[in-house]
């Protein structure tokens, strides 16, 4: 099949005027937020039409695969924040995890925020830190981080949230406006996790930087140390970013999800909280 167009931004799919020759380009076709490429059938070699009457089936074959590698990976994350509260964490073991959920989001990431976006009250934490994770590979994976670095940021996404052990969940799920009491109990969970983490073995500095800063602001207003500009590395940026990105998209006990495009053009307005540069680039990748 050839392609005259991929109708998306150039900065998400850059090949124009091309011959198909794997199942390979296809999957990184329908991996984009284009709905319409122009083909052009008379320099196309193969049946046209048939080729694009299955694509409705590889989507429902890759929602399939999708959910699959999410239920997995929660139940591993689930007995990893298990383990680091009894102490018998071993972080290496959720390599894998990040990798197999790096594969679905490059997949599709259209198909993977709409499969983690149905999260239960009981797995909230879990899928929200899967969800966090992915987003942050593919992030990193288009600013051209190295896959060891991208690997890192993975584990991290999974773990950012690991301090929300410690808050009961009549907490987290309630629908009431929480009290000053609530609200402090819920500032406190990045603190509590990274003294959790910082207690296991073999885990990295990136990993507990991202941990307790991830809600951190540019401008100072974030907790728990209100660390501004310069003092929050680029890597707890990236994080806070695709955390609070995830946090909008989805449906709250206490509010209903956002649309992409009001998520991104909210933060893009809030430039004095997120890294704009890193915003517009999470954009791009469902824009």
């Amino acid at each position: 099949m050839f392609i005259e167009t991929v109708e998306c931004p150039v900065t998400e799919f850059q090949a124009r005027r091309f011959l198909i020759q794997s199942e390979e380009a296809v999957r990184a076709i329908l991996a984009t937020s284009a709905t319409h490429a122009l083909v052009n059938q008379q320099q196309s070699t193969i049946d046209v039409r048939a080729l694009m009457d299955g694509a409705p089936q590889r989507r429902e074959e890759e929602q399939q695969r999708t959910v699959e590698a999410v239920s997995a990976a929660t139940q591993s994350l689930r007995d990893s924040f298990t383990a680091v509260q009894s102490g018998t964490f071993e972080i290496d073991s959720l390599g894998p995890v990040a990798g197999e959920l790096s594969e679905r989001i490059e997949a599709a990431p259209d198909v993977f925020l709409e499969v983690t976006r149905l999260k239960t009250k009981d797995e909230g934490t879990y899928v929200h830190s899967l969800a966090v994770s992915a987003l942050m590979m593919q992030l990193a994976r288009s600013l051209g981080y190295e896959d060891e670095a991208i690997r890192e940021l993975g584990v991290a996404g999974l773990l950012h949230d690991v301090g929300k052990l410690m808050i009961p969940n009549a907490v987290l799920n309630k629908t009431d406006r929480l009290d000053a009491n609530e609200r402090q109990m819920i500032r406190n969970h990045p603190e509590l996790g990274y003294r959790m983490l910082r207690q296991q073995a073999n885990v990295s500095d990136i990993v507990l930087d991202i941990c307790r800063f991830h809600h951190e602001a540019l401008d100072g207003s974030g907790y728990p140390l209100g660390l501004s500009g310069q003092k929050i590395r680029a890597e707890v940026r990236l994080a806070t970013v695709c955390d609070v990105f995830e946090a909008l998209t989805s449906a709250r006990p206490y509010k209903k999800a956002w649309s992409t495009k009001d998520a991104i053009n909210w933060m893009f307005d809030h430039s004095q909280m997120f890294d704009k540069k890193l915003v517009l680039r999470l954009g791009s990748m469902f824009s």
